[in-house]
């Protein structure tokens, strides 16, 4: 049973990465004062192939809607994606995957919502960038440098995410040993050198790798909480740091709309600076809870 000793401890044992500070800049018309307050990052799904079907979009009608719903609820910035990263579905090219998004994009930008495109193909990257994309969140690490001079030249935001494989498609069984640190330093190092200035970090605890699945979802479950905890230990390397909120399906079951907002305490704890979640509303409310000590 976590408790506050279990706190405690983490955070003793760390307090000089708890008090470090982190990078603020202004994204689109809106200035983040990271080191104040957490943001919000509301998702879209606009693949039907979404785990999370609360938050799938079937038309860019519909994507355009709950954009404005989820931005009055309290969102920041809104995640769109159009390739769901589950094992079983369906890949989607550049052209399809640009076909879904730049309408929305565009569409978005007119209504000052600001926006975050999930991807890791540079063509959808460039040309979401192009439509007015705010941010890009980059899920692959096979052609970053491209994907970094594209976030450069339209003085964009990008998301790093740690990952082991090529994108979060191609990927194996979770070495649990492995340390997200060194990898979010070299990539921080790569994209500031090509001129991106507008960086979160993500440690990519939200994959799906193939030794996370239902037989092993105690490990999953604590690798997550584990994380969330520590996330703050990230904040030497100077720059805010992005997590998505676990569903939890496992253990919540039909309640699982109420997982996000359990783990959103532990991030807030952990000290993360953008909490990527399908349930805005629930989140901002959890947040301005937390805001009153």
């Amino acid at each position: 049973m976590l408790s506050l000793k279990d706190l405690y401890e983490i955070y003793d044992k760390h307090q000089d990465s708890f008090d470090a500070k982190v990078e603020e800049f202004t994204i689109g018309n809106r200035f983040f004062n990271f080191n104040e307050k957490p943001a919000i990052l509301g998702v879209i799904n606009l693949s039907t192939d979404s785990a999370y079907k609360t938050s799938i979009c079937y038309s860019s009608e519909q994507a355009i809607n709950r954009a404005k719903v989820l931005t009055a609820q309290g969102a920041d910035l809104v995640d769109i994606g159009s390739e769901a990263t589950g094992a079983t579905s369906a890949r989607v090219d550049d052209f399809k995957q640009n076909s879904k998004l730049i309408p929305v994009i565009e569409s978005l930008k007119k209504e000052n919502v600001l926006t975050s495109i999930e991807t890791y193909y540079p063509e959808v990257a460039r040309e979401c960038l192009r439509a007015g994309a705010n941010v890009i969140n980059l899920t692959g690490g096979e052609n970053s440098q491209e994907i970094y001079k594209a976030v450069s030249e339209f003085d964009a935001g990008i998301i790093i995410c740690y990952l082991q494989g090529k994108n979060a498609r191609e990927i194996g069984e979770y070495k649990l040993t492995d340390d997200p640190y060194d990898y979010l330093a070299k990539e921080i190092e790569t994209a500031t050198k090509l001129g991106v200035k507008k960086i979160f970090i993500d440690p990519g605890m939200g994959f799906d790798y193939k030794n996370f699945d239902d037989k092993h979802k105690s490990l999953r479950i604590k690798y997550q909480i584990q994380t969330l905890l520590n996330s703050f230990r990230l904040r030497k390397l100077g720059f805010p740091i992005c997590n998505i909120l676990p569903s939890a399906l496992e253990y919540f079951g039909e309640e699982f709309r109420s997982a996000e907002p359990f783990f959103a305490v532990l991030a807030a704890l952990g000290k993360t600076d953008l909490l990527r979640t399908h349930e805005v509303p629930k989140i901002k409310a959890v947040l301005d809870t937390l805001s009153l000590f």
